[in-house]
């Protein structure tokens, strides 16, 4: 399996409405491993809680290329620190974060993620949505498991559903994905999703050639926009 050249950016912004930078990305080029990681608002210690997920899986994994199996257990053993963190820094409600990673074998991209920070493929123009939200609102394996009615619903769509450090064992979304020459691949937290459309999201990576600048870019324009919210994103070249 032929290894595409990718070119690749991160960048963190604390945004103008925070007093702290909750979020957390991973890049280690050298497992070719990539993800975003975002404090769960409405819990206290976010920051130790994203970290804590990003720095479980990587001291797990072997120096070189996780499987997706491998990547799995390495997660669950980051939930497993973050949420005896949890015990200890916020007994009553534990901490929590999201994480989404992607490792590349290849041309495949293995995938596993929990919460509601996104992975988006753009491919020729295009750009589709690669991991679903767990929240209320999006999480189909919620909706069917509990039911929700209208009046809760309205109240808690945007509750989550899934992430690292609440439950023992923390359900995982996984994929494998084919990638093409000349794919991008955004990973992103909701500071910097929420603030551009995906339409005009897919129009700002297809019209810039450096990774640095296009999520440059994206992080000003979501700054631009208000602010609200930290703004993290790790861009993926692929050529």
């Amino acid at each position: 399996m032929r290894t595409m050249k990718v070119r690749h950016a991160a960048l963190s912004d604390i945004g103008l409405m925070r007093k702290e930078n909750e979020d957390r990305f991973l890049l280690d080029e050298g497992r070719n491993l990539f993800g975003v990681a975002d404090g769960i608002g409405g819990l206290p210690h976010g920051a130790e809680a994203a970290a804590l997920a990003v720095e479980g899986v990587s001291s797990r994994l072997a120096p070189r290329t996780p499987s997706l199996e491998e990547l799995k257990a390495a997660v669950k053993g980051a939930n497993t620190d973050v949420r005896q963190a949890g015990h200890r820094l916020n007994p009553l409600h534990g901490i929590g974060s999201t994480l989404t990673l992607g490792c590349l074998m290849g041309r495949q991209l293995n995938l596993v993620h929990a919460g509601d920070s996104r992975c988006y493929v753009w491919r020729r123009g295009r750009i589709t949505q690669a991991t679903i939200d767990h929240n209320v609102e999006h999480d189909p394996h919620f909706t069917l498991r509990f039911g929700m009615s209208e009046a809760v619903f309205e109240r808690q769509r945007s509750a989550l559903t899934r992430c690292l450090g609440q439950l023992e064992e923390v359900e995982l979304e996984c994929h494998k994905l084919e990638l093409e020459q000349g794919d991008r691949v955004l990973f992103a937290t909701d500071g910097l999703f929420r603030a551009i459309p995906e339409e005009e999201l897919a129009e700002r990576l297809g019209n810039q050639e450096e990774p640095e600048l296009a999520l440059r870019e994206l992080v000003t324009l979501a700054n631009e926009r208000g602010g609200a919210d930290n703004a993290t994103g790790v861009l993926l070249y692929l050529e």
